[in-house]
């Protein structure tokens, strides 16, 4: 049977149903392999799998936020026919004192316990779990699970958490980074102030999580998921397992859309417990409301800002405190925290910095990894706060950002230079030069385009139009010190090439820009990505960019060396050095052209291939004063928002959003703007719709009804101002991360635009009608 990633390459070659071959290598924008398979349904996700005598998994979660668990009676479960274990926290290896302890893990603290032992911290926490002949008898298993809960207070305010009770062992402090440079006593004439709020925002994924996990003959266990990290979730399983590495096995399954961690730990590790309890098969698919409640969310915000400027609106000062509410477990809250404090400031220049910020614990569902976590919320702040700044000082809101733009060469508020390109000023400008919409009320069939719809907008006379502008930059990679490295192995054999990498395409297209690296290096038009698998050598997570940069520079220097390899007996038979031949449109030529060899004769009766690292230069942690060379790379994004907003009703549509990203080097220019326009939506929605809102730590909208996400119709036209080409040294290729900026700075740009219509302050995200109405 042919496989999905073939029938995609095989619709590549063939240029799809018109028969034209589509361009090949970098630069290009070939079909994505996965497109075909995808469009016609056939792409395996884990919910899609399937194996001989398969049981299924449910999840008993806890109903309460914060209650002490006194007791746990599963007898009536077990009684039930069809079902064939229940396992809860004493099913788990103990912990160093030898009773359970829930088998805690994380990505950087391990505070979270896989299933509750003692206490429950948020809502929907994992408690027990089922495995049964039939779905519909594990959930109604898991409904028997009686659970003795005593109920507490539970802390949900963070900025109670400093003087509540400690919520957990280790307290409710995640992290507290003060960041100090300059003079404290520096004040300017002009002094802005502001208090901004950013909600909770889901990743919503696409598909709700779901996993196989076979058992294995030598006491081990296999998993099949929708993972993002595979040796991150193998090394994290077996821990919780109490097994050797070795004897767990990740299969990354197909990804049905991931902008975070696709799942929470407790999730595949229960997954692998039952199958290692019923030496059976074991399938996990969750309904919707559960997904809401096992992966994390954006960290929601308080930030509190003053900023001090000259009568000309340039900085003095910026003083800021920033709290991040981290939910019930650290996951990566330490991490965002840097991020938003190193670019508390943005984009901008100022001497003199000096910010708090704190990570606490509460009882509301735990916040983690999603698209520009901590720098999206500062974002959000500080942009608003030029905006008062430029209405304080009389110029214009593109003028106070020249006038503060950050160039090359540049400090952050953490002291490290900006080595990278930063052409803060030139994307600015390339958004404030497109040109504008057009007003809907100027065309009489354009009523529909009004915001609400025909007859939703209220009187037309009521719709102002609003022009907001905002710039936004994010850090690619890991950061503070964290290590960064990937091994790729690329084959070739006769007129084909395989690429052998644990890098997990999650939707951000990199298997076909690993095909493309090996074309442009080899000169072979037939590419065959192996599946990812934790039994090849380490990636390491997507995200932040880093596969086109660690994985993507791993497999450019295994391409190198067989390259090497192919050319090094040919120069030899023509006594030239290697360096002067090269490979480009399927040939071999020599730099007099004497040579003109195709590389498919070339590779005849042969098999090569070569393993290669990469590992970019390391960063080191900030220090007690916030100090230090965290970051390895920075990229940029300016958008210019334009919105049409019924000061009425609070009704708000999305025009346009123009957008000018520095990327480095366009290696395949559609992905780079689908990738923009993907993150603009995610940002528009946190603008204006998505909010998963809490009562009492209680979750009020676990559902896609109850969780609005942008449509459609709600999507603004994106304008690709400009993709600025000023490659980034240090970076493979010169290329820089592209979808989590845009998604930084879209939410800003909005707000930025309904501030402009209104003449209203708009201090919080989402956007909600009573912060747009006027009269």
């Amino acid at each position: 049977m042919t496989s999905p990633t073939d029938i995609g390459a095989a619709l590549q070659q063939d240029g799809g149903a018109g028969g034209t071959p589509e361009p090949v290598g970098l630069g290009s924008s070939p079909l994505r392999s996965d497109a075909l398979p995808k469009a016609l349904g056939i792409y395996p996700y884990a919910a899609d799998l399937w194996a001989e005598g398969l049981l299924w998994g449910a999840v008993l979660r806890s109903p309460h936020p914060h209650a002490r668990i006194r007791g746990i009676d599963t007898s009536a479960a077990l009684a039930l026919p069809g079902v064939h274990a229940v396992v809860t926290a004493a099913d788990l290896p103990p912990g160093p004192d030898g009773t359970p302890d829930g088998a805690p893990s994380g990505p950087i603290v391990a505070d979270r316990p896989v299933l509750a032992v003692g206490v429950v911290r948020h809502h929907g926490e994992p408690v027990a779990a089922v495995a049964a002949d039939h779905p519909d008898t594990a959930r109604l298993a898991v409904g028997l699970i009686t659970v003795d809960y005593e109920p507490l207070e539970a802390v949900t305010d963070p900025e109670q958490a400093f003087t509540a009770p400690a919520l957990h062992p280790d307290g409710n402090l995640f992290r507290h980074l003060p960041l100090r440079t300059g003079d404290p006593d520096a004040v300017g004439e002009v002094v802005v102030e502001g208090l901004y709020q950013v909600g909770r925002q889901d990743p919503a994924p696409l598909g709700a999580e779901a996993g196989l996990a076979v058992p294995r003959p030598d006491g081990g266990v296999e998993l099949h998921l929708s993972s993002t990290d595979p040796h991150g979730d193998r090394d994290r399983t077996a821990a919780c397992l109490g097994l050797e590495p070795d004897r767990v096995r990740l299969v990354a399954t197909g990804v049905p859309g991931a902008t975070t961690d696709r799942e929470d730990l407790s999730f595949q590790v229960t997954l692998a417990l039952l199958a290692l309890r019923t030496g059976r098969p074991v399938k996990m698919t969750l309904t919707r409301e559960e997904s809401f409640h096992t992966h994390t969310s954006r960290h929601p915000a308080l930030l509190r800002y003053r900023h001090h400027a000259d009568a000309e609106g340039v900085l003095v000062k910026v003083e800021a405190q920033i709290l991040l509410d981290g939910g019930a477990y650290a996951d990566v809250s330490a991490e965002a925290l840097a991020s938003a404090t190193a670019f508390s400031v943005g984009p901008y220049n100022c001497p003199n910095v000096f910010v708090d910020a704190w990570a606490v614990r509460t009882n509301n569902p735990p916040a983690g990894r999603m698209r520009g976590e901590g720098a999206l919320q500062a974002c959000f702040a500080y942009e608003a706060q030029l905006d008062q700044l430029a209405a304080r000082v009389g110029v214009d809101p593109v003028e106070i950002r020249r006038r503060n733009a950050m160039a090359t060469g540049d400090p952050l508020p953490t002291g490290q230079a900006v080595t990278c390109p930063a052409p803060v000023k030139a994307l600015l400008d390339a958004v404030a030069a497109e040109p504008l919409p057009a007003l809907p009320v100027d065309d009489p069939d354009a009523e529909w385009l009004l915001p609400g719809g025909p007859g939703g907008a209220g009187d037309p006379a009521a719709v102002r139009r609003g022009i907001g502008y905002a710039v936004g930059m994010v850090h690619m990679l890991g950061a503070e010190g964290e290590d960064e490295v990937s091994t790729a192995t690329v084959r070739v054999s006769g007129d084909h090439a395989t690429v052998i990498c644990a890098a997990v395409d999650a939707g951000q297209g990199f298997a076909t820009l690993a095909r493309q690296i090996v074309q442009t290096v080899l000169g072979v038009s037939e590419v065959y990505i192996a599946p990812a698998d934790s039994d090849q050598s380490v990636a390491g997570p997507s995200g932040r960019g880093r596969h086109t940069w660690v994985s993507g520079g791993a497999i450019e220097r295994a391409a190198l060396m067989v390259r090497h390899q192919l050319l090094q007996p040919i120069a030899a038979n023509f006594g030239m050095s290697v360096e002067l031949l090269q490979i480009a449109d399927g040939k071999i030529t020599s730099y007099d052209g004497v040579l003109g060899m195709p590389v498919a004769e070339a590779l005849e009766g042969k098999e090569l291939w070569a393993t290669a690292q990469c590992r970019p230069h390391p960063t080191e942690p900030l220090d007690d004063a916030g100090q230090g060379d965290a970051f390895v790379s920075i990229s940029f994004c300016a958008m210019r928002a334009v919105v049409d907003v019924d000061i009425e009703l609070g009704a708000v549509r999305v025009v346009e959003m123009a957008v000018a990203q520095d990327v480095g080097r366009a290696l395949n220019p559609r992905q780079i703007e689908d990738r923009i326009e993907a993150g603009v939506a995610q940002g528009v929605g946190l603008a204006l719709l998505e909010d998963l809102r809490t009562a009492g730590g209680v979750l009020l909208n676990p559902s896609l009804t109850g969780y609005r996400l942008p449509t459609a119709l709600d999507t603004p036209e994106v304008r690709i101002a400009a993709l600025l080409e000023e490659r980034d040294v240090v970076a493979t290729f010169g290329a820089k991360a592209v979808s989590a900026v845009p998604a930084v700075v879209a939410p800003a740009a909005v707000a930025a635009a309904v501030r402009a219509a209104t003449g209203l302050p708009v201090g919080r995200l989402p956007i909600r009608p009573e912060d747009a109405v006027t009269a």
